[in-house]
């Protein structure tokens, strides 16, 4: 016996048919109906791709675009590549404009199946990319969209000091300058990086929140060959600032020369490669005032000057010419000639600070001196400041290294 039930669908009424009904009606049905209805049923599901033509519907492609940054994003990183991949297709051609059109610099990979971008964005641009691509089955699909990159609330230009193609002494640290404040340091260190021609351990030091510099643990090696390359483009230094742009020199270490002055000596000694090459008389800052001291500790020679003004209104002072100086520090020290005070000159202590020469040997000094040539100063009763923005041989290896921000 057959068993009819009657169920409602949408207000209307269905007829439902027990199981061995329908099977009885499917026996009767030609197997080439079965067939048919089946492959219909195959495309009407959306499965994209061969089986049936859906009813007439055209398959969807089976190759799909995606691409990173999203359509839409904001706030992109401008030193992240944008990257634009096929699935189940190679490329026919990509595009990544700019709001005035200037294109992308890009490349495909081998397969043609990935494109990304071979320069860094602009900051606060907006750019469009777009897409075409073949899939495997022979049908073209398209993608595009647009993004937006971040917009800084400044941007902070760094320098680099020494320049390009520079020669220097054995103590000249690399100095690594920001025009404002960097909060974050870390992020800022990390994008600096140090390659020598020898193998040299040294470190970054922040002297304070706008310079950091590099230095060996000990004088470099004469003849070093020196790369810095800073990476600054797209750093977010916090605060809503970030760096103007990326900064490198290549610069050359020169011979090894060192000068000693032990102050109650009045000598000052020059040494090359460990040995003495030079020994001149010299008066040096006043022994009894700590204030006039040569000051104890390591400097360089920052700048030579073949004539300075010297004042000093304290001490009685101004206007006051003198020959072939050479500044160890920004404290006031320097290495001059001084014929005004040859009387004392390899005998007392009588000058402010610096360290006075004859003419003839402040020039002949003044001829074999490099910037970032080693000043050593022992003797006096006061140290050189640690104030200075020249100050990285005044600290001790292991201070040195506590103020990096890594």
């Amino acid at each position: 016996m057959n068993f009819r039930h009657n169920v409602r669908l949408g207000g209307g009424i269905a007829r439902m048919v027990e199981r061995r009904s329908l099977l009885k009606a499917a026996a009767i049905a030609a197997p080439a109906g079965v067939l048919a209805a089946c492959s219909g049923d195959d495309a009407a599901d959306g499965a994209g791709g061969s089986g049936g033509d859906g009813g007439g519907q055209e398959s969807r492609p089976v190759a799909s675009i995606t691409a990173d940054p999203k359509p839409d994003a904001t706030d992109v990183d401008v030193t992240s590549p944008v990257k634009l991949t096929v699935a189940e297709g190679t490329f026919d051609d990509v595009k990544v404009t700019n709001e005035d059109g200037k294109t992308v610099e890009g490349s495909l990979n081998e397969d043609k199946t990935e494109w990304v971008s071979g320069e860094p964005l602009g900051y606060g641009r907006k750019y469009t990319y777009a897409a075409s691509a073949t899939g495997s089955d022979g049908k073209k699909t398209s993608f595009d969209g647009t993004f937006g990159t971040v917009q800084p609330a400044s941007v902070v230009r760094a320098t680099l000091y020494p320049g390009d193609d520079a020669e220097v002494g054995v103590g000249q640290p690399i100095t690594v300058k920001f025009e404002a404040p960097v909060s974050d340091r870390a992020a800022a260190q990390r994008a600096l990086s140090v390659e020598t021609s020898t193998e040299v351990e040294g470190a970054w030091a922040w002297l304070n929140d706008q310079q950091v510099d590099w230095r060996p643990r000990e004088y470099w090696p004469a003849h070093t060959e020196v790369t810095v390359t800073a990476k600054l483009y797209g750093v977010n230094y916090g605060g809503g600032a970030y760096g103007k742009a990326d900064v490198s020199t290549s610069f050359r270490i020169g011979r090894n020369q060192v000068v000693k002055v032990h102050t109650p000596e009045h000598r000052m000694r020059v040494y090359r490669d460990g040995k003495e090459v030079a020994n001149y008389p010299c008066s040096n800052g006043e022994d009894a005032d700590p204030n006039l001291n040569t000051p104890n500790g390591t400097v360089i020679v920052m700048t030579k000057e073949p004539t300075s003004i010297f004042d000093n209104e304290q001490y009685g002072y101004t206007d006051v010419k003198k020959t072939w100086c050479c500044r160890i520090s920004n404290h006031g020290e320097y290495i001059h000639e001084n014929e005004e005070n040859a009387a004392n000159i390899g005998k007392a202590n009588t000058s402010h600070g610096c360290v006075n020469l004859f003419a003839a040997d402040a020039k002949a000094y003044f001829d074999s001196a490099m910037l970032g040539d080693p000043v050593e100063v022992t003797g006096s009763k006061a140290d050189f400041p640690t104030t200075s923005d020249v100050m990285d041989w005044l600290l001790d290896w292991e201070t040195w290294k506590s103020k990096s921000a890594l």
